[in-house]
């Protein structure tokens, strides 16, 4: 019988324009991790690649009939390639698709090179733009800052000002945080919402079995960071009117409702998203960089190999298996599938990634006190029935 993800297309393609960064964030998954090959590879992505990578996404986006595709300029730091450079990789991929197929086009960055003249660019060519903070000057300068020590905080309040200004709101998609348990979080989201992000991205941050996150314990008990998620949860969730969007948490009650998840990090669903690295390499999700060195690698390349030959790695195939691919404590989990193992690159021991997720314990006191809240909301809104019915 055909497996029915080795033929599924992939919808979103991470773009590693930039090899490098500018700023030295102590927790991040291209450089502080066991995968290191990012030394051995160039630091920009050639005009070649790029014409190489339009061409494959043409392929795939006709031989799929894609309606919709999404396009990550992401690094490093995205913005060290240059605009000129950002333009031209936009424009060629654009002239390489169908008709049929409109693309959305976005970057992530850490927002100290964004200004006016970036922006003005981005708007001609109809970039979105993601920032990456933390939260206050004191809890954002506690792991992102430039190589010398030196705060990166201002410079990116500043670039959120401009972006959220009427000229540029349009291209505002929000703020990543990475979470920091040692900063009380409900002081954390409202930093950020005074940002007024349309969307936020909550992130834990990476490790595994093998090599646990700061601040969570190696056994199985909850850490601090269920306990902040919660608490942010309710401060958001008990919001007269809807500040912001956190995918985390719209996914989390999609997926108690009985929907679909949005995010890696939850629930069951396919996985649409491969990555391209500044050497034209095809990749699974670089977050497995932080599993092991290669752990991310499909040995195919741009010049080698087709989006479609990717689907068929073993290590995509495993990332869409859903509930077959989680070990048997997941399988037998009753949250599973709300769940869905938590992030992938979270569930490594050292040999192979069916184990549960680190967080698990923190992941399945957040689902539980979601599902309580939800459902005690539903029973206080449930319409009476008429007198005698």
């Amino acid at each position: 019988m055909t497996d029915p993800t080795a033929t599924r297309p992939f919808r979103e393609v991470v773009v590693k324009v930039h090899g490098r960064c500018n700023l030295a964030c102590d927790y991040c998954y291209v450089y502080r991790h066991a995968d290191q090959s990012w030394r051995r590879k160039p630091a920009m992505m050639s005009r070649h690649t790029v014409e190489r990578l339009a061409d494959r996404l043409g392929e795939h986006a006709r031989a799929h009939e894609l309606g919709r595709l999404r396009v990550v300029l992401h690094g490093g730091e995205p913005l060290l390639a240059g605009v000129d450079f950002l333009r031209y990789a936009v424009g060629t991929i654009r002239a390489a698709l169908p008709d049929g197929t409109t693309p959305t086009f976005a970057v992530q960055t850490n927002g100290v090179l964004v200004d006016e003249k970036v922006l003005r660019a981005f708007a001609e060519e109809e970039i979105r733009v993601g920032v990456s903070l933390d939260g206050s000057r004191s809890t954002n300068d506690r792991h992102r800052r430039f190589a010398g020590g030196r705060s990166s905080h201002p410079a990116v309040v500043q670039a959120l000002d401009l972006l959220r200004s009427a000229r540029f709101r349009h291209l505002y998609a929000g703020i990543l945080c990475t979470v920091d348990v040692h900063a009380d979080p409900v002081e954390t989201y409202e930093h950020l919402l005074a940002h007024a992000p349309p969307a936020m991205d909550l992130l834990l941050p990476h490790g595994n079995r093998q090599s646990p996150p700061p601040a969570r314990p190696v056994d199985d008990r909850r850490s601090a960071y269920g306990d902040w998620l919660v608490a942010v949860f309710d401060r958001w969730y008990a919001a007269p009117v809807q500040e912001t969007r956190i995918r985390l948490f719209e996914s989390l009650l999609d997926l108690l409702l009985g929907g679909t998840g949005h995010t890696e990090a939850l629930g069951l669903g396919p996985i649409d998203v491969v990555t391209v690295d500044t050497d034209g390499a095809i990749e699974q999700s670089d977050i497995l960089k932080t599993a092991a060195e290669g752990a991310a690698s499909t040995g195919l390349h741009l010049l080698t190999g087709s989006f479609d030959d990717v689907a068929q790695h073993p290590g995509i195939r495993a990332r869409r298996a859903g509930l077959d691919g989680l070990g048997p404590e997941c399988r037998e989990c009753p949250v599973v599938r709300i769940c869905g193992g938590g992030l992938h690159a979270h569930r490594y021991d050292g040999t192979s990634f069916a184990q549960r997720s680190v967080y698990c314990p923190d992941l399945y006191h957040l689902i539980a006190h979601a599902h309580r809240r939800l459902g005690a909301d539903l029973v206080r809104r449930r319409p009476r029935g008429r007198p005698g019915i």
